[in-house]
């Protein structure tokens, strides 16, 4: 049964709660009105983005990326490098790339037709375009805006931002100004079909700013599949095909920045070919001379075929010499050029004969792989980037390997060219009889064998590089492109609207929930029974009149209301002797209370039901029953009697007209000494005498929190009406109550809440019935009868009671 009763308490509380704001209804209905006419409007004016989006496959060998169109060319050296494709990311969304695309496109100037409420952005159908012949040094850091003024098909207006200068110029006119020179061009077809504003303004905004822009709303990301090298690149925009040009501009550029990566080291290996030819060819021209000019003074012909028997011996040990010497003379040069190139710097590939050389073909190769991969990260990157510095030292550490194992595959070439010369002089040593002048052609032909043979190899690999020249393929593959999401991203019509209404009823709710709080009035009976333990004997709605008096044919809510409060009050003062007077004092705890309307409206209510009463005024510093019954006079009454000014009590009662049983003892002039007065024993022998001449006493006495007469006279009181304004009194202040009730200090005493208001929804109503109750409700719930009745108002019930107030 108690948990019952608590939930039940708890409902009944949230529902309180519920309805205290529902009782500001139409305050929520306008606020909420304006939040979705404020969502509509925003809706109407607002710039819709679509989300445009494309994908591509990045050559990445760990991911699987696609096969090279250079299978074929695959000996050839420094084809189908791939990279990693975390890495590619980034390098797509660099500022560098980015710029490029900016540039390109154009972007930095915006076209804008002025609208009554906004700009709106043009960039298809432009009515005008601007191109610049020369651009200003500082162009990309300008933020200027001009308008153009459409005169006729031939002339225009320029106005400046400030409107201050404006000059006309024919479209097709060079015009310098401090962006640079620049040439305006006319689409009339475009302004005649599209009917476009004659004026339009031209925003020139900074490169940084834009490629933060871009920068800020571009995606780039990996595909959710983890096997996958295919990335996603997206970007938000308000006009469809600007975003479709960016996105597809930027992967160009992207693959252009690749592809010019690959081609460096093809680049830089053609400038040493053809170096090294320019020197090889002045080299055998020299040697060729010089072997004519032998021939001719010794007068030989063909020396060869006189020797030919052992120069056939020895043919085998003079091609291998010679192809040793060869390959000494490349590696001087590689090495020569390595000491030469710059730390980061790609080195010539392909130079060394894959056999017996094959290490360092393969470390070189390697090498310029890892300089370009540091080159492109540091451009887009930072010093401090992990993965550069780890590129770095390896970078360094591999260079130190390519040095030393050009190192030992040179002093291997030696030995071994040692060895080839060892057998030669062998063969040599065979043919001493040969003239002299056959040794010194013989010396003279090997060495020009072996220059042509070095222009030979060098020739082959300048066409091998320009062919990787021809056919590098780009760094990734476009899956799909540039296409645009079939609804717009933003606004959501729906969220919007939502999102207007809850925060417009926010706003009222707000206000209230703050007023609600710091609001510390005595509002219903919930205050009261959830602050102090005192019983309430009932509570009065406002009335419409102040002065309002019972009579026997009132049937207000008031009047209803006292008459409940009288029934309580039996129950309260079953207690007392027969034949004597049942006292009621009537108290509360600041002025102002109602304490004097309560008593006079509760005698009148005793009196009608034929009760003899007797009303009180024992309030002697600040009498106030004069205000409810004018007929009464302040000139004599208790205090007369107290201060024996008076001998007979009944000389200073006055029956009041209008009812039978209704009388009044008047609180009298207001004394000196009233505390005085209420202690001495004249006020025992009135309250004596009164109570054995009438049925009921109702005192009506002063706050308990400003002085102690109420308390000097307490113990005459067989119980004690609390009286506790509603809206009026701090909830603070019901802790007096609760020390007199704890202490006792006021018999029987009871707490009557006054000034109730039932309109608010979670005060009490009053009104025709067939019992009487004390449920929170809204609207009419007390009638005639007596005992206690709980009244029971569904949700739809009090919620209908509010929208028909």
């Amino acid at each position: 049964m108690k948990t019952n009763f608590n939930t039940e308490n708890q409902e009944n509380n949230l529902l309180q709660q519920a309805f205290r704001y529902l009782f500001y209804w139409k305050w929520f209905a306008l606020f909420g009105i304006l939040g979705i006419l404020v969502a509509t409007i925003y809706l109407r004016y607002a710039v819709p983005v679509y989300k445009v989006t494309s994908s591509i496959l990045i050559k990445d060998d760990k991911k699987g990326g696609i096969a090279t169109e250079l299978t074929s060319f695959a000996d050839l050296g420094s084809f189908g490098v791939k990279s990693n494709v975390e890495n590619e990311i980034e390098v797509i969304k660099s500022r560098n790339i980015i710029a490029r695309t900016i540039k390109e496109l154009q972007l930095c100037i915006r076209y804008e037709s002025e609208g009554r409420v906004k700009k709106t952005q043009i960039y298809e159908n432009n009515p005008v375009k601007i191109d610049f012949v020369e651009k200003s040094a500082d162009f990309d850091a300008l933020d200027t805006v001009f308008r153009i003024k459409h005169l006729n098909p031939t002339s225009f207006k320029l106005i400046s931002a400030v409107g201050e200068s404006s000059q006309v110029y024919r479209y097709g006119q060079i015009i310098k100004s401090r962006l640079g020179t620049l040439v305006v061009t006319n689409n009339e077809e475009v302004r005649i079909k599209f009917k476009t504003e004659p004026i339009l303004v031209v925003h020139v905004m900074p490169l940084e700013r834009m490629i933060n822009f871009f920068q800020g709303g571009l995606s780039v990301s990996l595909n959710k599949d983890a096997a996958s090298s295919v990335v996603n690149i997206s970007l938000n925009h308000s006009i469809k095909q600007l975003a479709i040009d960016f996105i597809n501009t930027l992967m160009r550029q992207y693959n252009d920045d690749a592809v010019s990566d690959r081609n460096e080291v093809a680049r830089k290996t053609r400038e040493f070919i053809n170096d090294r030819l320019a020197t090889i060819t002045k080299e055998l021209d020299s040697v060729e001379y010089n072997l004519e000019n032998f021939k001719s003074s010794n007068k030989l012909t063909d020396i060869t075929s006189e020797a030919g028997i052992f120069l056939s011996n020895a043919s085998d040990s003079r091609k291998e010499n010679i192809t040793l010497e060869t390959e000494l003379i490349v590696l001087k040069y590689v090495k020569d050029y390595l000491a030469k190139a710059g730390k980061y710097e790609v080195i010539p590939a392909n130079l060394i004969p894959e056999e017996g050389g094959g290490e360092i073909a393969t470390l070189t190769t390697t090498y310029n792989t890892l300089v370009n991969k540091r080159n492109r990260i540091a451009a887009a990157g930072t010093d401090e980037n992990l993965f550069q510095i780890n590129l770095e030292q390896q970078i360094a550490d591999l260079r130190q390997s390519l040095e030393k194992s050009i190192d030992t595959y040179n002093t291997a070439l030696k030995v071994k060219l040692e060895q080839v010369r060892g057998q030669e002089n062998l063969v040599d040593s065979r043919i001493k009889k040969i003239p002299g002048q056959e040794r010194k052609s013989r010396s003279i032909s090997r060495n020009q064998q072996i220059k042509e043979t070095l222009y030979l190899y060098l020739l082959q690999k300048r066409e091998e590089n320009a062919i990787s020249l021809a056919v590098t393929s780009p760094n990734s593959k476009i899956i799909d492109k540039a296409y645009v999401l079939p609804s717009a991203v933003s606004p959501k019509k729906e969220l919007i609207l939502s999102v207007g209404l809850v925060v417009s009823l926010l706003i009222p709710f707000s206000f209230l929930y703050i007023m609600f709080i710091l609001d510390n009035k005595v509002k219903h009976r919930g205050d009261i029974e959830s602050t102090i333990s005192i019983p309430i004997v009932g509570d009065v709605p406002n009335s419409a009149n102040e002065s309002e008096l019972v009579q026997i044919n009132s049937r207000s809510s008031t009047a209803e209301a006292v008459r409940i409060v009288r029934t309580n009050l039996d129950f309260l003062l079953a207690n007392t002797k027969e034949g004597v007077a049942k006292c009621i004092f009537m108290t509360s705890t600041l002025p102002k209370e109602g304490k004097t309307f309560i008593s006079v409206n509760l005698a009148s209510t005793f009196a009608i039901s034929g009760k003899k009463t007797l009303l009180m005024g024992m309030d002697i510093r600040n009498p106030k029953l004069d205000d409810f019954l004018p007929q009464i006079s302040g000139e004599r009454g208790i205090t007369s009697y107290l201060s024996n000014k008076v001998a007979n009590i009944d000389d200073l009662i006055i029956k009041i007209d209008g009812y039978e049983s209704l009388y009044v003892l008047p609180a009298g002039v207001i004394p000196p000494n009233p505390a005085e007065l209420l202690m001495g024993g004249k006020v025992d022998e009135m309250f004596a005498y009164l109570k054995a001449n009438y049925d009921y006493i109702l005192v009506d006495t002063a706050p308990v929190s400003l002085v102690t007469d109420t308390l000097l006279i307490a113990k005459h009181a067989d119980t004690f009406i609390y009286v506790v304004r509603a809206n009026y009194l701090d909830k603070r202040m019901l802790r007096v109550a609760q020390l007199m009730y704890e202490g006792q200090k006021l018999p029987n005493m009871s707490i009557l809440l006054n000034d109730t208001s039932s309109a608010k929804g979670y005060g009490y109503g009053y009104g025709y019935g067939y019992g009487y109750g004390y449920g929170y409700g809204y609207g009419y719930g007390y009638g005639y009868g007596y005992g206690v009745e709980e009244v029971k108002l569904t949700f739809w019930q009090r919620l209908l009671a509010i929208f028909k107030k």
